[in-house]
């Protein structure tokens, strides 16, 4: 046996087309890598750079401040999200949904959604990482190196031949395509491999997303068969396969895209982030007790210190800034909620396209889906509730100000899975 899949290793690479079919799906692979590893080390040392930048201005901003309103309107924080070690692979959603901001006292809402503004048009047409390359690409390869395999012996006259001479029988031409899906595999996957272990992925993780592609292979080697054992030819036969790369890879995910957008209606951030701004600015023009009186019924503890004796206090400033947030609560649950539940039709969706499937898992692996970013913004809404919790009790005269309560500002710290 190991005689027989020497000889059919032999024969593949002798085929010329083969050949270079192998060396470009290397080269494709190698750059699909460096064009994700790029990507990915730009933002990180974006953040590296922000992060230094972010800590000398929030020190320059307290030296010298006693007021703990201008102290909490001027420091500014910066809650991201880096890119995981296998970011690299798959940088999915990080070009069209934020992964930092800069935050501050102020309203949330319109902070968060400020920085609401991707271009999902440019991410529809994917980027040219090494998750595009497995999901997209990979069946054409595929098709490229088993397309004409049968047709090609049986227009030599040798099918017949060869199947009785060999000691696999009929089932050598089923031998021949998975050695040419083996080497395959190993021309996309050894890029990949070597950046891994360059880049520190667990080896767990690694193994995951070469067994994607082995699994997308698989299914295309599958389909193939299934197809070229019909005694089609050659032209026929590509254009069969191509029709189904069509119809699985294009169709499918871009059709169930536009159907379930089209039925599960999401607000926009940009809706969120005016509706709160008119909350906020309206707050100027009302009695101080309108405002006040919704803050209060969210933070009753506050009640009495509440009181304002002069025509503006930074206390009820923050305080209706607030109430700009609980005015957008049902927009901000109904945007995430509609989200999730986008994402979980797109997972049931992607059942009926492998290309789908493997481009989301390798996402989920990569820690760049939708999941990731509503963890994100989950802990960036965590560490503004911590700042709030600071500066309550500092700006309602529960506390007085000192440079002991000063160094306990929170710090953001990025959240771990």
């Amino acid at each position: 046996m190991l005689d027989e899949l020497r000889r059919e290793l032999r024969f593949a690479w002798g085929e010329a087309a083969f050949r270079w079919t192998m060396l470009f799906a290397l080269v494709f692979s190698a750059f699909s890598v460096v064009v994700g590893v790029k990507a990915s080390a730009h933002q990180q040392a974006l953040l590296d750079s922000l992060i230094d930048t972010s800590m000398g201005a929030q020190d320059w901003t307290l030296e010298g401040r006693t007021d703990i309103g201008d102290i909490a309107y001027n420091v500014f924080h910066l809650p991201y999200d880096p890119p995981s070690p296998l970011a690299f692979a798959a940088l999915g959603l990080r070009d069209e949904l934020p992964w930092k901001h800069r935050l501050r006292m102020l309203a949330l809402e319109g902070q968060i959604h400020e920085t609401d503004a991707g271009n999902p048009e440019l991410s529809a047409l994917g980027q040219l990482d090494f998750a595009y390359l497995a999901s997209v690409l990979l069946p054409l390869f595929v098709i490229g190196v088993l397309f004409d395999l049968d047709a090609r012996e049986r227009r030599a006259g040798r099918y017949e031949l060869l199947c009785v001479t060999s000691v696999f029988g009929s089932r050598l031409f089923l031998l021949k395509a998975v050695v040419r899906g083996v080497v395959l595999f190993c021309a996309l996957g050894l890029p990949f491999l070597l950046v891994a272990v360059a880049s520190g992925v667990a080896l767990a993780t690694t193994l995951l997303v070469l067994g994607i592609v082995l699994l997308h292979i698989i299914f295309w080697v599958v389909m193939c068969r299934l197809i070229t054992t019909r005694r089609l030819d050659g032209v026929t036969a590509a254009l069969s396969l191509l029709s189904l790369w069509i119809l699985l890879t294009i169709a499918v995910p871009v059709g169930a895209k536009v159907g379930i957008e089209g039925t599960i209606a999401v607000p926009s951030g940009g809706e969120i982030l005016l509706t709160q701004r008119e909350t906020v600015n309206d707050a100027w023009d009302l009695p101080k007790a309108a405002t006040m009186e919704p803050f209060l019924a969210v933070h009753p503890e506050w009640a009495d210190y509440a009181e304002l004796d002069r025509p503006f206090e930074w206390k009820w400033y923050y305080a209706f800034q607030q109430v700009g947030d609980q005015a957008v609560q049902p927009l901000t649950t109904a945007l995430y909620a509609g989200m999730t539940a986008r994402d979980l039709a797109m997972a049931k969706a992607a059942i009926l396209s492998p290309a789908l499937l493997s481009e989301r898992a390798l996402m989920s692996l990569a820690e760049t889906d939708v999941l990731q970013h509503l963890r994100y913004v989950e802990c960036v809404r965590d560490f503004h509730a911590r700042l709030r919790h600071f500066y309550y009790p500092l700006l309602f005269g529960e506390k007085a100000f000192s440079e002991e309560a000063m160094a306990q500002l929170p710090r953001f710290q990025p959240c771990t899975n």
